[in-house]
């Protein structure tokens, strides 16, 4: 058996508190689910949450209160662990819980500066299936 080896250069270093005052607010808002991402201006991932992460299963995942409740948590985590102060959001999807994340990340004290539609729309798409002879 060969005997393995420890690597010499990897050090355990204590992390400093890093401090994040402007980010990035990404919600995914499907028809069953709805993501919140919270992210610094270069994209790393500072917290992520979902109505199945607060405690709600099923059906009542799609609601819009279950997002406003996700949206709350992972914001206050957020801004608990890295004060973060203000955000840019971009929303993605058509489902119920796009206006009332928004909402939540506003009232749980995170300044929205800018609020743009992301939702993929085709330019004419795909070629529809052959209609049926009669």
């Amino acid at each position: 058996m060969a005997a393995t080896k420890k690597s010499k250069n990897i050090e355990k270093t204590k992390g400093k508190k890093k401090t994040v005052t402007t980010g990035v607010a990404t919600i995914q808002s499907t028809f069953n689910n709805t993501i919140i991402s919270l992210t610094d201006m270069e994209g790393n991932v500072l917290g992520q949450g979902s109505p199945a992460r607060v405690g709600y299963k099923g059906a009542r995942r799609s609601t819009a209160f279950a997002a406003t409740k996700a949206a709350v948590e992972v914001a206050e985590r957020v801004i608990k662990k890295y004060g973060l102060k203000e955000v840019k959001v971009f929303v993605k999807g058509p489902g119920a819980g796009r206006n009332a994340a928004v909402k939540g990340l506003d009232s749980a004290g995170l300044r929205i500066t800018m609020l743009a539609d992301r939702t993929p729309i085709p330019h004419n798409g795909c070629r529809p299936r052959k209609t049926p002879r009669k």
